[in-house]
């Protein structure tokens, strides 16, 4: 359950866990986490007999966005053997839920777990490799379709 203050959270403490029950046995962390949103679809109805000039605004469906990941390349394969059983057609191994979980500060409790829910990679994208040197981190880029996501 999400712990309530009047500061806000800062956003760089957080674990991402991609396999069910990985906890803190990370093979690489992800400097990075964007796209966490839903969004519930409007229907606009007006029954002719209304007395009023305007339609109402009714609840449909609602849908959640692609979430991107990105890390540092360190050669880990769980990301590319994941999307290998997207492209086999292996449904049953390739959805998953996701647990990412902001920290306090001083990482001691999860402040707010967000889950997202039947999730499958749709698009990986490698690093840009340049050969006139300088500092720069490899770095790839995961892509995730999410039916649905939970906030605790």
């Amino acid at each position: 359950m999400a712990t309530f203050r009047e500061t806000p959270y800062a956003a760089f403490n957080y674990l991402v866990e991609l396999e069910p029950g990985q906890g803190t046995e990370v093979q690489a962390g992800f400097s990075e986490v964007s796209g966490l949103n839903t969004e519930v679809t409007v229907a606009e109805y007006r029954a002719g007999n209304s007395v009023v000039n305007h339609v109402r605004k009714v609840p449909g469906i609602h849908k959640s966005g692609d979430v991107t990941l990105k890390r540092g390349v360190i050669g880990a394969n769980n990301i590319y053997e994941w999307i290998e059983k997207c492209r086999d057609g292996k449904l049953s191994e390739a959805k998953r839920t996701i647990t990412i979980k902001l920290l306090s500060e001083d990482r001691s409790k999860t402040s707010v777990t967000w889950k997202l829910i039947n999730c499958m990679p749709i698009k990986w994208t490698g690093p840009t490799l340049a050969a006139k040197g300088g500092g720069d981190v490899a770095m790839e880029e995961l892509v995730l379709s999410v039916e649905h996501i939970t906030q605790e």
